[in-house]
């Protein structure tokens, strides 16, 4: 069976990102979320671990005596000092740090058991993870401007993400061994005028499709059309939504 998602396509896509100037809107809330979860655990950190990172900014902004980075994209990890690995397969000893934070990258996982398997290997007994993602409720609007256009041709091709919802994100936690997981959902409305802008926005976030089964042809005129029209639905501004879905859980501590 193929991966759902071209991990190597999601490199060069972040990696295109970090050419034209990565917009970080998203990822600074979902991390400036995560910071404030942070300053609530009466915990010290001596060892932390960033699994991607947008922003060179956030390392500094952890707290711990030593913080290592991770990034699927070569440039990426270059820009925040880090080392390029994917989120499946890190490069790191069992039991190394005493938190792991991860924005953005759970979501794109071919094996989500694996990953967040992953996640509690490299954590030491009492370790937290803390993290966010997109949700299964995200960009509605282009979900519809898509299912315009197919219907333009009478095909349907896959042009957004599946994702998890927030009970399965915490029994996927809880399965993996971690011990009170707790799932936030925080709903961002962004204002376009535009079909194009909010994609150029995705296109600088990252974003954009990286379905192992996409079309590799580019939307004819006419499915173009509907697409913008369906997105605006004869509004000067459209809304669009996205589901960020924070996560927190703990490892248990195997001394007691």
């Amino acid at each position: 069976m193929p991966e759902l998602f071209d991990h190597r396509l999601r490199a060069l896509r972040r990696d295109r990102a970090v050419r034209s100037g990565v917009e970080t809107f998203l990822y600074d809330r979902a991390f400036d979320d995560c910071m404030d979860r942070l300053a609530d655990v009466r915990e010290i950190f001596a060892d932390a671990l960033l699994v991607g990172c947008v922003n060179p900014d956030w390392p500094g902004r952890v707290g711990a005596a030593n913080v290592s980075i991770v990034d699927p994209s070569p440039l990426m990890a270059q820009d925040a000092g880090g080392q390029c690995a994917d989120l499946e397969s890190l490069p790191f000893d069992g039991e190394q740090f005493d938190l792991v934070v991860t924005i953005g990258l759970l979501d794109t996982a071919n094996e989500l058991r694996l990953a967040a398997a992953a996640l509690s290997l490299v954590l030491k007994p009492g370790g937290l993870l803390l993290g966010a993602i997109a949700g299964g409720n995200s960009l509605p609007g282009l979900r519809r401007a898509m299912l315009a256009a197919d219907a333009v041709t009478g095909q349907t091709t896959a042009h957004v993400h599946p994702r998890i919802e927030a009970t399965s994100l915490a029994q996927l936690l809880s399965a993996s061994g971690f011990v009170e997981p707790v799932v936030d959902v925080d709903r961002v409305d962004l204002r376009y005028g535009s079909l194009d802008g909010l994609v150029r926005d995705l296109r600088k976030m990252g974003m954009t499709n990286i379905l192992t089964a996409r079309s590799h042809r580019p939307l004819a005129r006419a499915s173009l059309q509907a697409a913008r029209a369906s997105f605006l639905n004869g509004q000067d501004r459209a809304v669009e939504q996205v589901e960020i879905l924070h996560f927190a859980a703990w490892k248990p501590d195997t001394k007691f």
